[in-house]
C-alpha cells in the first residue's frame, strides 16, 4: 500500500490543531486541583483511551451513528459548547474547590473524576475532533484513509497524554497562586471556546451569520 505523503500532512496537521495537546495541559492542571501525580497519570491514561475510542468509533461509522441517531453534526457541535460552557463555570466560579471542601472523609472518587466528563468529551474527542475524523477518513474511502488516520490519531494521543503527565511538574514550579490565576484564565477561554461551538452549530442550521 502506498501511502499519500500530502494525505498524511494534512490529516497530521489537522488533528493536531483540533485536539491541541499543548493547550489542554494547563485546562487538565485547573480541573484537577489537588491530586497526587498517580492520581493525575490514572485521570490522563482514562481520558486519552476513552477519546480515542470514541474518535476511532467515529472514524469508522460516525456519519452512519449519528444518521441512525438522527443526530446533526451542527446539534452535536452546540450540545457540546453547553457541556463545556458548564465546565468554565465550574473553573471560574470554584465550584470544584468548594464541593471538595464540604465532602465527607470519603468522597466518591467517581464524581469528581474528569476523565471522561470534561476530559475525554468534550476536550480531546470533541465536535471538532469528531467532526475531522470523520472528514479525513472521507476524502480517502478505504484501507488507506483509516490505517492512516489510527495512525496519526496514535501519534496526536501519545503527545497529549505526554503533555498530561508533564503538567504535574509544571503546577509545582508555578505555584497554587499562578494556577488560580491559570484557573480564571482557562475557565474565560473555555467559556469563549463553548460559545464558539454553539455560534458555529447556531450557524449550520442558518440562525446565525458566521463571522470571517
Amino acid at each position: 500500500m502506498i501511502f499519500d505523503t500530502a494525505y498524511m500532512i494534512t490529516a497530521f496537521v489537522t488533528l493536531l490543531v483540533v485536539v491541541d495537546p499543548i493547550a489542554i495541559a494547563p485546562i487538565f492542571i485547573a480541573i484537577t486541583p489537588n491530586l497526587t501525580s498517580i492520581q493525575r497519570e490514572r485521570i490522563a491514561r482514562r481520558a486519552v483511551l476513552v477519546g480515542g475510542l470514541i474518535l476511532v468509533v467515529f472514524a469508522l461509522a460516525g456519519e452512519a451513528v449519528l444518521d441512525f441517531i438522527g443526530i446533526s453534526m451542527a446539534a452535536f457541535r452546540v450540545a457540546g459548547g453547553v457541556l463545556l460552557f458548564l465546565t468554565a463555570l465550574d473553573m471560574l466560579f470554584e465550584r470544584r474547590t468548594k464541593r471538595r471542601e464540604d465532602s465527607s472523609s470519603e468522597p466518591d472518587p467517581a464524581h469528581e473524576d474528569p476523565s471522561v466528563f470534561p476530559l475525554a468529551i468534550p476536550l480531546i474527542a470533541g465536535p471538532g475532533a469528531i467532526a475531522s475524523v470523520i472528514l479525513l477518513v472521507g476524502e480517502k474511502p478505504g484501507g488507506e484513509g483509516l490505517v492512516t488516520v489510527f495512525g496519526i490519531l496514535a501519534v496526536v494521543l501519545l503527545m497529549m497524554y505526554l503533555m498530561l503527565r508533564v503538567s504535574s511538574n509544571l503546577e509545582k514550579r508555578v505555584g497554587k497562586v499562578a494556577i488560580n490565576v491559570f484557573t480564571r484564565i482557562f475557565g474565560m477561554l473555555l467559556a469563549a471556546l463553548s460559545v464558539q461551538f454553539v455560534l458555529d452549530g447556531l450557524a449550520e442550521f442558518g440562525f446565525v451569520t458566521p463571522v470571517g
